[in-house]
């Protein structure tokens, strides 16, 4: 395995626990990266809960979502959701999918999401809607067949956000950093918009504003400063496990606990 593909899947195990840690998902969701090294591929959990993940974990698929060498575990049922947006948006690095509690009120209502504050600008003004009743009439609600993966990245467009009714949101990001930004941000604003509507009318962000705003993580250090803020809030919780196949570095006051501890 490539240096470039272990440090790959630990950063995504990393982002699976990150999500986790921040609250955008619990015990269901899951976050995806396209191959490093090959495009046409992309790497997923197997099913399991994402504050779990570790970088040993990951099966390697094709955009049709068939796992390229027999996995020994169970997989998880939804992974046509990111099969399809890879294929259907090139551009597009990562996916998360998850069933954050601040979006529910939006998506049990059909409130469209509006940005409320800077850092929510990176879910876009309005993003679309998709109702999975409306193509495939009464469902367990899971999207599990390519025909529904499909369906859901046409809703997407060009968007980075897609809010799924009654079910959850899916971000899609140019990098796995950025789809985790976009991620644990959008929901931070689901949550105020919620807040502000109980108590009066909404002043969003004006389209203006959004589009100035939406490139602090790309154009400031916003992204590497949340990143290093969230990974450190990881290792206080207890940190990744290092993959068998290449050990993972732990920040210097995370070893120096376990070799006092170790002394012991």
């Amino acid at each position: 395995m490539s240096n470039a593909l272990n440090e790959a899947r630990r950063e995504l195990a990393l982002a699976n626990r990150i999500v986790a840690n921040e609250g955008v998902i619990d015990a269901f969701g899951h976050v995806s990266m396209r191959h490093p090294e090959n495009p046409n591929r992309y790497l997923l959990s197997r099913s399991r809960a994402p504050e779990l993940v570790t970088p040993d974990d990951f099966i390697e698929y094709d955009l049709d979502s068939q796992a390229v060498r027999t996995p020994e575990h169970t997989q998880y049922s939804e992974r046509v959701i990111h099969g399809e947006i890879y294929k259907a948006r090139p551009e597009v690095m990562a996916v998360c999918h998850h069933h954050a509690p601040a979006f529910m009120p939006l998506l049990a209502t059909g409130i469209d999401y509006v940005p409320v504050f800077h850092l929510g600008a990176v879910g876009g003004i309005r993003p679309p809607f998709w109702d999975q009743q409306d193509e495939f009439g009464d469902t367990n609600m899971l999207v599990v067949k390519p025909e529904e993966g499909a369906s859901l990245a046409r809703a997407l467009g060009k968007n980075w956000l897609v809010l799924m009714k009654r079910h959850g949101v899916t971000v899609a990001g140019t990098s796995v950093r950025d789809c985790v930004f976009r991620s644990v941000f959008s929901c931070r604003n689901a949550d105020f918009q919620v807040r502000a509507m109980a108590l009066g009318k909404v002043d969003p962000l004006s389209p203006g504003e959004t589009e100035l705003a939406s490139v602090i993580s790309s154009k400031t250090t916003g992204l590497v400063r949340a990143w290093e803020y969230w990974s450190m809030r990881v290792a206080k919780a207890g940190g990744l496990p290092a993959s068998s196949s290449k050990a993972v570095r732990r920040p210097a006051k995370v070893k120096a606990r376990a070799k006092k501890a170790k002394r012991r």
